[in-house]
């Protein structure tokens, strides 16, 4: 078994070096900064990230939940996949973005990494029905011989998918889960877990080791990682994850 670790970058995104593997979650890299495209929700972005693009090392996969909104792919992050650089993310990503390294599937596909398995499974970024509004999005369970199975959940607010992920992959030994309770104008309700939901979706999972990603760093984020914390205060699962700092998660 190799190492298992993560180090959390800000926002969504993390390196997790598992099986030999270094992956990033949802790269987002830029500085400070207000993001505003016609038709799109504007996004203001209030940290920077804790290691830049430079300071990351190689990469060997990027896990991309979806592409359409900056808080989970920004410029920074658009760079590192034109750099060639192996990429799983809905069907549509691999549609709209550049680059024969990107390849798209839907819910329940496999993809072989070298000896490792990565199942793409469902996520809803928000209430049912919010789907024609902020597209599709996934999450991931990666599996090896001899090493933790972790699911990645993605933007995923929906309590019921994470027990159908639960149903199909009974062993989940590390969970990195999306919350902070993301909102935006024109939908009533978060497109993200929140902090109560984060533990419960922990408790649903039989997880082991539990990272909470998605909780800083931007405006629309409602709640933080202080709540994250006092809704895990009676968990052992919960890994506290400094920004910055690798943290061993074998």
């Amino acid at each position: 078994m190799s190492t298992t670790a993560v180090t959390l970058v800000g926002g969504p995104t993390a390196l997790l070096e598992w099986a030999g593997l270094r992956i990033v979650t949802d790269p987002t890299f830029d500085p400070p900064q207000t993001y505003s495209e016609p038709g799109s929700t504007t996004l203001v972005k209030t940290t920077g990230p804790a290691l830049s693009r430079g300071e990351l090392g190689p990469v060997d996969l990027v896990l991309l939940s979806h592409h359409g909104h900056r808080d989970n792919l920004d410029w920074e992050g658009l760079e590192l996949l034109a750099t060639g650089v192996s990429t799983l993310s809905t069907t549509e990503a691999a549609n709209d973005l550049f680059g024969g390294s990107i390849v798209g599937f839907d819910d329940w596909e496999t993809q072989e990494v070298g000896r490792s398995t990565i199942t793409i499974v469902p996520a809803l970024h928000g209430p049912p029905g919010s789907e024609r509004r902020v597209g599709p999005v996934v999450g991931f369970v990666l599996e090896s011989p001899g090493e933790p199975t972790v699911y990645v959940s993605g933007d995923n607010a929906s309590l019921p998918l994470v027990e159908q992920i639960a149903e199909r992959f009974p062993d989940i030994e590390i969970a990195l889960l999306f919350a902070g309770a993301a909102r935006v104008p024109g939908i009533d309700a978060p497109l993200t877990l929140t902090s109560e939901d984060a533990a419960v979706a922990s408790a649903t999972l039989g997880a082991a080791r539990v990272v909470v990603l998605h909780t800083d760093g931007w405006e629309h984020f409602s709640e933080t990682r202080e709540e994250v914390e006092a809704a895990f205060a009676t968990s052992t699962s919960y890994v506290p994850t400094p920004l910055g700092e690798r943290v061993d998660l074998s």
